[in-house]
């Protein structure tokens, strides 16, 4: 008698990312700009496979990875004048996404063929896209037009995980002791300090004071030399999948760190980071700098990869459990899912998991 094996049953009924319409209406990074120096390069931003390049100006643009006549990818192309140009047969695109060259028509009026064009802009460094009229700014720096601070370009890495996860976990206290046990956490008090939460139009401001273990690798980072320090945060998230990370220690030391989780599709990202520091490159190397933070995120990430992808909106569902430091993950849930409703969309799900229905704290308590 052959036995069929148990299958487990499975918890993953979670927000599609790239199903959702109203994720498409946000400016997402999506590469540094300077990787356009040489050319058209592709990307996949929430499932839709685009291309960008620069046109005469410098100014990058986004279209569609196909071209409108045998669907070649575009990004195999490259630039000319300014236009993008097929590596197939040639046929050359603006900016907007029209055909205005086919070289085997020399003498002919170019008939009106096009591809889909995407919103783009040039901010801090990076190329940002929005697939569809965007309906939120891209947030500002104010350390860019400060003389005080300079900056250090760190990450750009695909990640297997979703954006939400990411940000939930840029905003959780409960794991340093744990994930972070052999950087920063120390392993003595697993019990967190609770953020203070402010909501914003566009997210919300959390900040509270922690202390944190200070190994050798990061004495230069923190300003001392002690075995502990104090850590100051002031961290900021902005809808849907941004944040600020303000860290200020008590040598006067800020380490104000960007960081971007583009959608690359339902179960992958695009990291993107960006630091400010208000020392000098000799008080502090950008790559000691990047080490260290490589270092703390290669933790997060060995985490985040192996968990399920995407999270669950709707809470009230139960498919996971909660707890009080959960409250800035379970506010992006409540705030994502509103601002879904307001835009005339639901939460669209694999729904392929039966509740947990596990006694959890009521999230109404966690939540007002």
């Amino acid at each position: 008698m052959h036995l069929c094996p148990r299958v487990a049953p499975r918890y993953d009924e979670s927000v599609l990312t790239s199903k959702q319409r109203t994720l498409r209406r946000f400016w997402h990074a999506v590469m540094p700009i300077a990787h356009l120096a040489d050319g058209p390069k592709p990307f996949r931003l929430m499932g839709e496979d685009i291309v960008v390049f620069l046109d005469a100006e410098g100014r990058p643009a986004a279209l569609k990875d196909r071209c409108c006549h045998r669907t070649a990818k575009l990004s195999k192309g490259w630039c000319t004048d300014g236009k993008l140009v097929c590596g197939y047969h040639g046929w050359q695109y603006d900016r907007d996404g029209h055909v205005v060259v086919i070289p085997q028509l020399p003498d002919e009026t170019v008939p009106r063929y096009r591809t889909r064009a995407y919103h783009t802009a040039e901010r801090h460094g990076y190329v940002w896209v929005a697939l569809e009229d965007p309906i939120a700014p891209i947030f500002d720096v104010p350390e860019a037009r400060d003389p005080a601070y300079r900056r250090i370009d760190q990450f750009n890495e695909r990640w297997e995980t979703s954006p939400l996860r990411l940000m939930e976990n840029s905003f959780d206290p409960a794991h340093f002791s744990f994930v972070h046990r052999t950087t920063f956490g120390v392993t003595t008090q697993p019990e967190p300090t609770l953020f203070e939460i402010t909501e914003t139009d566009n997210g919300f401001l959390a900040e509270s004071t922690f202390e944190v273990s200070n190994p050798p690798l990061a004495h230069r980072v923190s300003g001392t030399t002690a075995p502990t320090t104090i850590r100051h945060l002031r961290n900021e998230w902005f809808l849907p999948f941004c944040r600020r990370l303000d860290i200020a220690y008590p040598s006067g030391l800020r380490h104000i760190i960007f960081t971007c989780a583009t959608p690359i599709d339902d179960g992958s990202l695009q990291l993107l980071q960006f630091l400010y520091r208000n020392d000098t490159e000799a008080d502090c190397s950008a790559q000691e700098l990047i080490d260290w933070d490589s270092a703390v995120i290669a933790e997060d990430r060995a985490v985040l990869e192996a968990g399920d992808p995407d999270a669950t909106l709707d809470v009230s569902r139960r498919v996971e459990a909660h707890m009080p430091s959960d409250r800035p993950g379970l506010i992006m849930r409540k705030r994502l899912l509103a601002l879904l409703r307001a835009h005339g969309e639901e939460e669209i799900t694999n729904a392929t998991a039966d509740p947990l229905r596990i006694p959890t704290l009521p999230v109404r308590e966690l939540v007002p």
